[in-house]
């Protein structure tokens, strides 16, 4: 197989499976590249694995999109959510101007693997300890504006690899007493419009480099990894804490010192 769908199909599979688990996409495809010696994509493949994950979030989230807009009415949550579409667009905020702000330093200073090992174990160690004192009592209906403008503030952090989106996002909610399904459904909710804007930001990359084979395994293996993620990690938290991502993200940044200072 070439070498190059083979690095296609590697990192979309990290893609999807980092972008909605706790454990950081960008610090893992950061990692991932430099551990095994990966040549750079280039910004067309970044293209192809944003697709990919928007792809994953709107098959997986379609109903609840529908009942957002109030194109449907067949989910009860969203029934008493009435403002669920503003809730969502001002926790987007934050974010978008901390990317805005930091691109330059998100490129650059912030792509260090010895800081990304930190944020790696530090935002994990913090999920851990929320989720274990966290009271858990509130549903996605009782979500408000100061949820969501909390949630949307945590979620500027993930600026930096390794502090992962949807893991940062996840614990503000939890932070607020919301319950872990309910938490985790409205991360994978708020990042919809986040990979839609990276999406749309690297779209003139694929203008002129075109569809190309690695493209489209890195969308399938995207989207394919990505929906498996978030069928799973709703279910698993619907009767497990989220330790075992403490303990992976732990030894993942374990590995990174190791590497670094001694490989």
């Amino acid at each position: 197989m070439d070498t190059g769908v083979v690095q296609s199909l590697v990192l979309g599979v990290v893609q999807g499976l980092s972008e909605f688990l706790p454990i950081s996409s960008s610090g893992h495809l950061v990692i991932f590249p430099w551990l095994f010696g990966f040549s750079d994509p280039g910004l067309s493949f970044d293209v192809a694995l944003h697709a990919g994950t928007l792809i994953a979030v709107l098959g997986y989230f379609w109903r609840d999109w529908c009942n957002i807009f109030r194109l449907r009415n067949d989910m009860p949550e969203y029934h008493g959510m009435s403002n669920a579409l503003l809730f969502l667009v001002m926790a987007t905020i934050p974010g978008a101007i901390a990317g805005a702000v930091l691109e330059k330093q998100a490129e650059t200073i912030f792509r260090n693997p010895l800081l990304i090992a930190a944020t790696l174990f530090v935002f994990g160690a913090l999920l851990w300890v929320v989720d274990l004192r966290g009271r858990k009592t509130r549903s996605l209906e009782n979500i408000t504006l100061r949820d969501a403008l909390a949630i949307g503030c945590a979620q500027a952090l993930a600026i930096v690899p390794g502090v992962s989106r949807s893991g940062i996002t996840i614990t503000a909610a939890l932070a607020r007493g919301i319950d872990r399904a309910s938490a985790a459904r409205f991360s994978f909710l708020l990042s919809t419009p986040i990979i839609c804007a990276a999406l749309l930001a690297n779209a003139p990359a694929l203008v002129s480099a075109g569809i190309t084979v690695p493209f489209v395994v890195g969308v399938l293996s995207s989207a394919v990894s990505g929906y498996i993620a978030i069928f799973s990690l709703i279910r698993f938290v619907e009767r497990a804490s989220y330790r075992v991502f403490f303990w992976y993200r732990a030894a993942i940044a374990l590995l990174i010192v190791s590497f670094f200072f001694f490989v």
